[in-house]
């Protein structure tokens, strides 16, 4: 990031949907001390008519030019390109905030890449709450971490481990169990889904040890995670229902994340750990 107070760290967004949309808005309304300098989408153009009318129309450029024109890239995009969007910006010493994070498994080298160059990987909160009391419980000893996930059936439709097991949930009438694993066959299993069973791995035991339950719901309208933990300095239980975004597969929330944590950049008072 630049130095002085006075002057501005340029974001960047890689990825227009739902949630790099409200992320691009709160910027352009305002966030201390950022401004919205570049984006990048499959199809700009798409998004034309809410971009013009932004107070400060970022510039539209590749991915790949993203890294050198701002500080900190936000990374909004499907999982797969996670690479190219991130290897660029922590080997310039940069900040890639990453909501694919279920992406770092399959690219865990990223992170060693970023402690040789002085880059930072940030993954916000998201979908789930208490990241900091598993932080604060990984310092000591975690014993075991499960989470429990049902979401409308909808937002899981087409998911790999569904086709790969030929598994049907079209029509269902009662909830389905459809996985019962690790966090690391979550990711893989449901690429567009997991991603806060991955950040909830990253914060305690990894991901070969928190165990993930998934239920294909019919009677749920909200994605809702159910998190318990046992540790030698805290037994904890959490739970969550998050309202859906325009895609189904993401709650709401999650952009109000990204944004809550580019507030903290420059905030006066930080609250968390």
């Amino acid at each position: 990031m630049r130095n002085g107070s006075s002057t501005k760290t340029r974001v960047a967004i890689a990825g227009l949907g739902a949630i790099g949309m409200e992320v691009a808005k709160a910027l352009d309304h305002g966030i201390d001390g950022l401004e919205l300098v570049a984006v990048s989408a499959a199809n700009i153009d798409k998004h034309r008519p809410w971009l013009d009318k932004l107070a400060k129309v970022p510039a539209a450029m590749p991915i790949e030019a993203l890294a050198d024109a701002a500080d900190i890239i936000i990374e909004c995009a499907p999982s797969r390109l996670v690479r190219s969007i991130v290897s660029p910006v922590v080997s310039r010493g940069k900040t890639a905030v990453v909501l694919s994070v279920g992406a770092l498994l399959e690219n865990e080298d990223l992170i060693e890449l970023a402690r040789k160059h002085g880059g930072q990987i940030v993954v916000p909160t998201g979908a789930l709450i208490g990241l900091d009391a598993m932080t604060a419980a990984a310092v000591g000893t975690i014993h075991s971490v499960r989470m429990v996930t049902h979401k409308p059936v909808a937002g899981l439709l087409g998911a790999p481990h569904l086709v790969e097991h030929n598994i049907k949930i079209e029509g269902i009438t009662e909830p389905l169990k459809i996985f019962d694993g690790t966090a690391r066959e979550a990711a893989r299993g449901f690429p567009a889904n997991l991603n806060v069973a991955v950040a909830l791995s990253l914060a305690g035991i990894g991901p070969d040890r928190t165990r993930v339950e998934i239920w294909a719901d019919p009677t749920v309208t909200r994605n809702t995670h159910r998190i318990e933990v046992e540790s030698d300095s805290a037994r904890f239980s959490m739970g969550i229902e998050n309202v859906p975004s325009e895609n189904p597969k993401t709650g709401k929330i999650t952009a109000l994340s990204v944004i809550a944590c580019l507030r903290k950049l420059r905030a006066p008072l930080r609250i968390g750990t």
